[in-house]
């Protein structure tokens, strides 16, 4: 296992962290730019006063909860950005983010590098879709899998945004686990495999999600899906208290029969005011 790296997402046009401080960000969505609370930014910000479109105000009780005040002119049913060649809604979503990470472009672009066309990706715990239609747009096959029916709709609106309806992608809903599980035992194999798993969830049918506890099952089962002609598994982990050190372990005893490398680290956003590198996740991702 390599040494702890940090890949950066860096600002495009569409999205950019323009300042952060105070246990607060700023960042610009398409045209609309918003304030959030972030826990990490424990430095000054550049500027004294910001200026935004939006703030989400998050509970005192700091369960994640808490509500958006926005200016009448955001469209409470999203507008239209880009990545790359990927086009999407984005919108504010009472769980505080925006329909999609932006931290995950350098991942998805680490992907792209790596897969060929026909090649049969999963991407587990899928969300909106952003990612699946970033690799579909290399000729992947994909199957994206979330347990939430709002998400896996909202992934098939953004494919038909982006133009790539017709693309071999298959949206399922379904619990990510118990999906994989059954996978396992119908013998299939995938070329790469990326999750994005929640610290707590809850399936389709009440099943319950603990990082912690559910994590090293589901990628041992992730590894009977994968043989020596795969080409890659990234995990990205949000908000919990775990070292990139530990999920590292995990993949590299996992996979350590196909040869190959582990590479872990932290992943970060750039700030455009400063350069500074706000944290936001941690990663552990194999290739041969």
């Amino acid at each position: 296992m390599t040494a702890l790296q940090t890949i950066v997402a860096e600002p495009w046009d569409d999205y950019g962290l323009v300042d952060s401080g105070n246990g607060r960000k700023l960042e610009r969505y398409g045209p609309y730019s918003f304030i959030r609370p972030e826990p990490q930014a424990m430095w000054a910000p550049a500027e004294d006063f910001w200026t935004a479109n939006g703030e989400f105000i998050g509970a005192s009780d700091d369960d994640g909860g808490g509500r958006w005040h926005l200016d009448r002119d955001v469209p409470h049913k999203g507008w239209h950005m880009k990545w790359e060649d990927i086009r999407f809604t984005a919108l504010c979503t009472p769980f505080r983010h925006l329909g999609f990470f932006p931290d995950m472009a350098p991942q998805w672009n680490w992907m792209r590098e790596r897969v060929q066309p026909d090649d049969e990706i999963l991407n587990l715990f899928g969300y909106t879709g952003v990612g699946t239609l970033a690799l579909a747009a290399k000729g992947a096959r994909m199957v994206h899998v979330d347990a939430s029916k709002k998400s896996v709709e909202a992934g098939r609106a953004n494919a038909f945004l982006a133009d790539m309806a017709d693309r071999p992608i298959r949206w399922i809903i379904d619990d990510a686990a118990k999906f994989t599980a059954r996978e396992v035992r119908r013998e299939r194999r995938y070329d790469g495999i990326f999750l994005d798993p929640p610290k707590f969830g809850r399936g389709p049918n009440g099943e319950i999600w603990r990082l912690e506890e559910h994590l090293p099952a589901l990628i041992a089962d992730c590894r009977s899906l994968l043989d020596e002609k795969s080409r890659f598994l990234v995990l990205t982990v949000y908000a919990v208290r775990m070292s990139a050190l530990a999920i590292g372990e995990l993949l590299r005893q996992a996979m350590a029969d196909l040869g190959g490398t582990v590479e872990v680290g932290e992943m970060a956003v750039r700030e455009e005011a400063r350069g500074l590198l706000l944290p936001t996740a941690i990663f552990a991702r194999w290739t041969r």
